[in-house]
């Protein structure tokens, strides 16, 4: 199944760390970072989810929730849990879901077998609180994800959702943004600070409550 921007991220029920979980009742009114990763006991895996674990108070001034996957059982997952503390300073404080059978990385197209074999290969899906996937990201296994633009993005959408506002390349919170090209440049004058055009599709703006 391929998932696409705007649709309704599949509802699942699995045995996590933190128990059985029913994905969209757990991430109820939250935004979710929803990732994958190819195997317990590797090198690659230990730091991102050590790092996924101390941004733990950064998702939740964002209102959002963390949960990991792969293919390993239950018992191997909290055999590993420990690790992910020593390693990275932080303990395992998010549910990583137990899916052996391979059914949840089905539903969300985790399994890529031209990059090597059945494990789950580096996605990242962020869903709104309706549900919605607003962006997905694959990496291979080699390459370890940055959690920083994972923040970055959840950002750039709450801005977004909030404003009639678009980021530019390279945007962080307090830059300037870019002018809905929805919105002509009058009302960008009465409704934000600094509008300049660039192009009459190019408005830049304050950022917002800057």
């Amino acid at each position: 199944m391929s998932l696409h921007l705007g649709d309704v991220a599949p509802d699942f029920t699995a045995d996590t760390t933190d128990g059985e979980v029913s994905f969209h009742d757990w991430k109820a009114g939250s935004w979710a970072v929803f990732f994958s990763h190819p195997a317990d006991y590797t090198p690659v895996c230990t730091t991102e989810l050590g790092r996924t674990a101390a941004l733990e108070s950064e998702f939740a001034k964002r209102n959002t929730k963390a949960m990991a996957l792969s293919v390993d059982p239950i018992e191997v997952h909290h055999g590993w849990a420990p690790d992910i503390g020593e390693v990275s300073g932080t303990a395992l404080n998010f549910p990583i879901v137990a899916d052996p059978d391979r059914t949840v990385a089905e539903l969300y197209d985790m399994i890529h077998p031209g990059a090597g074999d059945t494990s789950t290969v580096r996605s990242v899906f962020i869903i709104d609180p309706d549900n919605v996937l607003r962006l997905s990201l694959t990496y291979p296994k080699s390459v370890g994800r940055n959690f920083d633009e994972i923040v970055r993005v959840i950002d750039a959408l709450q801005a977004t959702d909030r404003d009639a506002i678009a980021t530019p390349a390279d945007w962080q919170p307090g830059d300037r943004v870019i002018v809905s090209p929805g919105m002509s440049t009058e009302e960008a004058v009465s409704t934000f600070e600094n509008v300049v055009e660039v192009k009459p599709y190019l408005r830049w703006a304050d950022a917002p409550g800057s």
